[in-house]
């Protein structure tokens, strides 16, 4: 099993930018792929991005591609989301999450879950 901590959430305006980072223990964070998931009030959960376990492959929802960037520093078994060029549609609780399989393609199926953090993008 896996811990994840977030942090790294706030208020920033358009156009701002800010990192979210996850940090794991209980296990090394190099045995898991992670994803980064997002949920804004009234909507359900969306996956947003992904890295593989050496972070040498990411994949990235269409609204996000080009602003949002997924990096890992397996010493810190830290994994990161850097987000860039923020607009009020990416204002959301954001959660990091972790697996043993990598298939970018199925977005389900994260056993492990960090508490979430806010990002709130104002006008």
């Amino acid at each position: 099993q896996v811990q994840l901590v977030q942090s790294g959430g706030g208020l920033v305006q358009v156009g701002g930018s800010l990192r979210l980072s996850c940090v794991a223990s209980g296990n090394t964070l190099s045995r898991y792929n992670m994803g980064w998931f997002r949920q804004a009030p009234g909507k359900e959960r969306e996956f947003v991005g992904s890295i593989n376990t050496s972070g040498t492959r990411t994949y990235y929802t269409d609204s996000v591609k080009g602003r949002f960037t997924i990096s890992r520093d397996n010493a810190k078994n830290t994994v990161y989301l850097e987000m860039n060029n923020l607009s009020p549609l990416d204002t959301a609780v954001y959660y990091c999450a972790a697996r043993q399989f990598w298939d970018p393609t199925i977005v389900t199926d994260y056993p492990y879950w960090g508490q979430g953090t806010q990002v709130t993008v104002s006008s």
